[in-house]
């Protein structure tokens, strides 16, 4: 295994530096990269997804390319501008209702974001699931009219219920995203007509085959996402993307463009707003971390693999 420690180019998701893990196999080596605050049990799906990947078990694509859009962080926005130009895609996610922040500073961040992505391009908010009810409804109009038209408002509140009772309340269409990955049952959403998007993410759901059988029995229209890995992680969302039978939006894989660096030779980094889907080759002498990371993760590995025996058992 080899472990990697990334600096990013602005704080995302609270971290300014992210870390993971390269697990060879038959195929190449597969990511495993649970966020640190991730207990054993919540990390085992993503150690699947890596073997799947290492093991080069994938489907087979049904297309060339993946449309992806540029991620932009609770920025100010000038920074917003830059990152939606630099980006070079049609369409932006935008991260709203960071603590601490105003709606009035996302109402900003997502002007300029409309500005530097033209009148055709397509603008989507996400606010990981941190407004309450009544906030996510007297929100979602104002942020609608700044961005001059939302694409979709993912995961607004937290619970499915709150998700549902939302999508009847507002124009701007749902997608849900916590509400799969980390619900008990990822089908709640589709039980309660909770949203019109749903949003998978290979690592947290357990490799590309399992997030198919989920796009397939929801019965929504997928946007496959990232877990801001490097490109060997996302070369597993790319590959999702391209077997998904239908891709009607942009997919929120773009995000090593959020890193400092990269592990591979050519990065996987959009060309006319798209990603290639092709299986990107890893650059041992750019895999670095300091000891006490690398104990670390092999303290992680152990941990999630002593839990897989004892289930097991």
């Amino acid at each position: 295994m080899r472990v990697y420690s990334l600096p990013l180019r602005t704080r995302f998701r609270g971290i300014t530096v992210r870390e993971g893990v390269l697990l060879p196999g038959p195929a190449g080596w597969g990511e495993w990269s649970p966020f640190l605050e991730y207990d054993a049990a919540v990390a085992e799906p993503w150690l699947r997804c890596a073997e799947e990947a290492a093991a080069g078990d994938w489907p087979a694509p049904v297309r060339d390319t993946v449309p992806v859009n540029v991620t932009v962080p609770a920025v100010g926005p000038e920074q917003a501008h830059a990152i939606v130009l630099r980006g070079g895609c049609r369409t932006a996610k935008v991260k709203v209702a960071e603590p601490g922040q105003s709606l009035a500073d996302d109402q900003a961040r997502l002007e300029a974001v409309r500005d530097a992505i033209g009148p055709e391009g397509r603008v989507r908010i996400d606010v990981n699931g941190l407004w309450d009810l009544d906030a996510a409804v007297a929100s979602i109009p104002v942020l609608d009219r700044a961005a001059g038209g939302l694409e979709y408002v993912e995961q607004p509140v937290a619970t499915v219920e709150d998700l549902a009772r939302v999508r009847r309340s507002v124009d701007v269409p749902v997608a849900a995203d916590e509400s799969i990955r980390r619900a008990e049952d990822p089908y709640r959403v589709r039980d309660l007509e909770a949203a019109d998007v749903a949003v998978l993410k290979v690592q947290p759901l357990g490799g590309v085959r399992a997030c198919l059988r989920i796009a397939e029995d929801i019965g929504l229209p997928v946007v496959v996402s990232s877990a801001l890995e490097t490109s060997i992680g996302i070369a597993a969302g790319v590959a999702l993307a391209a077997a998904l039978p239908e891709l009607p939006y942009a997919c929120g894989l773009a995000t090593v463009q959020l890193l400092e660096s990269d592990v591979v030779t050519e990065p996987l980094l959009p060309v006319d707003g798209a990603l290639p889907v092709r299986l990107p080759v890893l650059d041992e002498s750019l895999v670095h971390a300091d000891p006490d990371r690398v104990a670390h993760w092999e303290a992680r590995l152990a941990e999630v693999r002593a839990l897989r025996q004892d289930r097991s058992s």
